[in-house]
């Protein structure tokens, strides 16, 4: 064969595997309006970056069949290219493709790309659409889900890990993106479930629709398994380009600095009357936190899921910070089950990419109930104390209002490490409530009997605690608060703080790790 041959041999293996699963299968993905493997990789990288590499991998099974079945790049695309200018790796399951089920050299392609992910210390984004595990490989194919997970394990920490459901994703398929760092979903396009809902009513007699077993928002909202839900692919990848500009490309380093052009000195006038005179009423947490933050910078993450708790990132004179705040629109802010584990996993996270962490308080407490202690809260309350005390990134924390008792030290108090904690004049920082206290110090009580007028006693007493006890200075007194602020300079002394611990240095005593109570 002449070498002009040749290259035109290779020319036309390249076209069959660009070519899918075909014409009349990529009009059907387009016809559910969705993207193919390609298109969403196209809309990923910078244009003209994407380097495929295993395209011409085929599978080398010869059960039921499969021999005589040939599946272009055996239903998936790996490569690397740039987002933004920066390396990145992905992966991205094409559904034309023999439905993008998972078999032993499909498999082999997802490995191989996150090896090279965490060698070359970047990033690795997951589309995932796909039918399953391909049943005619047998446990060819369990072992190829099996391999995957062990790479999630190993790189969790190393490289920021990012998962989209784009399509189908169930059985074992779901274990590798909640093993990742953020998963997205597509609204009424995808679905995640261990078992299907005909499994489900055959087993169980329950009837449910893919929807509410496993859509988009039953994940973002309920489970918890999603962290956003957006409503098509091109806004999924979108936001997913958005989402890596706040993360460095590996634990090593640090998060790009990205220039916002807003004054690093401005003054946050309208933070001086956002705290009600009534500490009954609420307020929306979200914006002091647009208006601390550069400007548009916010991006919310967990959104639909425990929104008495807000997790995000956001930008500090251009630098990347993670945020962690108390919603008193939503229960008066209490931490609960779900709130717990939210803010834990998020502390986390920014922990092991070297993102410093901005907490801001306004919190009464745990959430009292039945269902909560049973549900398990001191051991999950105990997961977000464990991993505030275990993170070694620079720690802010402003407390705007409430602060009390063993929610006081969960929200990221001096005493698991904060290094700079400032309050608000408006700070409530005590072991309790007003009204709590004055029913249980039995000073306060004695007299409240004594009384002709026990309603206007108690009212005496509940005005004395508060004028003593639920202000801020106590805590500063101690040097358990390092400045009480006004709220228009918070975003300053913020600013001030995270540069003067920039470059801090703390290290932790030496073990294989610790045993967090998962």
């Amino acid at each position: 064969m002449k070498v002009s041959e040749k290259i035109e041999l290779l020319k036309k293996k390249r076209e069959e595997a660009l070519a899918m699963g075909g014409g009349a299968r990529i009009e059907k993905q387009h016809q559910k309006g969705k993207l193919t493997a390609r298109e969403r990789l196209d809309l990923l990288f910078d244009n003209g970056t994407f380097r495929e590499i295993d395209m011409l991998v085929k599978h080398r099974s010869v059960n039921f069949g499969m021999e005589k079945v040939d599946i272009n790049s055996d239903g998936v695309i790996v490569g690397h290219g740039k987002v933004n200018g920066r390396t990145v790796f992905a992966f991205s399951q094409d559904f034309t493709s023999r439905g993008g089920s998972l078999g032993e050299m499909h498999a082999a392609k997802i490995s191989k790309v996150m090896d090279l992910a965490v060698k070359a210390g970047a990033p690795v984004v997951g589309l995932n659409d796909s039918g399953g595990a391909r049943v005619e490989e047998g446990v060819d194919a369990l072992k190829g889900y099996g391999e995957i997970f062990m790479r999630n394990s190993r790189a969790s920490g190393v490289i920021p890990q990012i998962s989209a459901i784009m399509g189908p994703c169930a059985g074992g398929a779901v274990y590798s993106p909640a093993m990742t760092d953020f998963v997205y979903m597509v609204k009424k396009k995808s679905h995640m479930f261990i078992t299907s809902p005909y499994v489900i009513k055959t087993v169980t007699g329950e009837e449910t629709t893919f929807e509410e077993l496993g859509g988009a928002m039953a994940h973002n909202a309920k489970s918890g398994n999603a962290h956003f839900a957006c409503e098509s692919d091109e806004e999924t990848i979108e936001s997913i380009i958005e989402l890596l500009s706040y993360l460095p490309n590996n634990n090593l380093e640090n998060a790009p600095i990205v220039p916002m052009g807003d004054d690093p000195a401005r003054v946050c006038e309208e933070l001086d009357t956002i705290i009600p005179d009534d500490a009954k009423m609420p307020y929306d947490m979200k914006n002091i936190i647009e208006s601390v933050l550069d400007h548009d910078s916010f991006y919310e993450v967990h959104e639909h899921y425990a929104e008495n708790a807000i997790v995000g990132f956001g930008r500090l004179n251009n630098q990347s910070v993670g945020i962690i705040a108390n919603q008193p629109l939503i229960q008066a802010g209490c931490l609960d089950i779900d709130a717990s584990d939210k803010i834990s996993r998020f502390v986390r996270t920014c922990d092991a990419f070297n993102i410093p962490l901005v907490t801001f308080v306004d919190v009464p407490g745990y959430l009292p109930g039945v269902q909560q202690e049973q549900g398990g809260i001191i051991r999950h309350g105990a997961k977000l104390l464990w991993s505030y005390a275990e993170a070694t990134v620079p720690k802010f924390t402003v407390v705007t209002r409430k602060d009390y008792g063993g929610a006081y030290l969960a929200m990221c108090s001096k005493q698991l490490g904060a290094d700079m904690v400032f309050a608000w004049p408006t700070a409530e920082i005590a072991v309790m409530g007003a009204k709590g206290a004055v029913e249980v110090i039995s000073t306060y009580r004695k007299e409240i009997n004594e009384a002709e007028d026990k309603a206007a006693k108690t009212q005496e007493k509940i005005d004395e605690y508060e004028e003593a006890f639920n202000v801020p200075y106590r805590a500063a007194q101690r040097g358990y608060i390092d400045a009480v602020i006004i709220p228009s300079e918070t975003r300053m002394r913020l600013i001030d703080a995270l540069e003067a611990m920039s470059t801090k240095t703390e290290v932790l005593p030496a073990k294989k790790h610790g045993n967090i109570p998962l």
